[in-house]
C-alpha cells in the first residue's frame, strides 16, 4: 500500500470513529432527557423506574386541591379513574388548572408523593401528542363514568 493511500485510510478511519463517538454521545444524552407519560395506576403498579423523572397524566380529582396560605405550595390528587396519586407543586399554576380538568405534571416520586416541577393544564388550541391525548381521553372518560357513582353514594 502506498503512503498516500495509507494516509487516506487513516483519515477516513478517524472521521468514521469520530462520527461513531458523536452518535453514541447524542443517543445517550437523548435517553437521559426523555420523560415518559404514566397514569396513576401505572405508577402504583411499579412501572416507573426508581428515581426517574416522568410525566404524570390524568384528571384533577374534585375537592382535592389544597393551597398553602403562606406560599405557592399546592397539593392536589391526579386520578385516572382506577387509581389516585397525590401531587405536590410549588409555583404558579396555569390559568386553566382546576378540578375535573386534564393535567400533566412533570416531576419525580419522593416519599410516596409525586413532586412536580412543572404542571400543564389541558388547552384545546394547543397541539397534544397522540399518546398523551389518548391517555388523557381514557382518564377523562373513566372520571366521568365514576363521578355519578360517587355522587349517589
Amino acid at each position: 500500500m502506498n503512503p498516500t493511500r495509507k494516509r487516506r485510510l487513516i483519515v477516513l478511519s478517524l472521521v468514521l470513529g469520530a462520527v461513531g463517538v458523536a452518535a453514541t454521545l447524542t443517543v445517550l444524552a437523548l435517553q437521559q432527557n426523555i420523560t415518559y407519560l404514566y397514569t396513576p395506576v401505572e405508577v402504583i403498579a411499579g412501572k416507573v423506574p426508581a428515581d426517574a423523572r416522568f410525566r404524570l397524566g390524568g384528571m384533577v380529582k374534585a375537592g382535592s386541591i389544597q393551597r398553602a396560605s403562606d406560599s405557592l405550595k399546592t397539593g392536589f390528587t391526579v386520578t385516572d379513574g382506577d387509581a389516585d396519586m397525590a401531587v405536590e407543586y410549588t409555583g404558579i399554576l396555569p390559568d386553566l388548572f382546576r378540578e375535573k380538568q386534564s393535567v400533566i405534571a412533570t416531576g419525580r416520586m419522593q416519599g410516596g408523593r409525586f413532586v412536580a416541577s412543572e404542571v400543564l393544564a389541558k388547552h384545546d388550541e394547543n397541539y397534544v401528542p397522540r399518546d398523551v391525548a389518548e391517555a388523557m381521553s381514557k382518564a377523562h372518560k373513566k372520571h366521568e363514568v365514576n363521578a355519578p357513582n360517587a355522587a349517589s353514594q
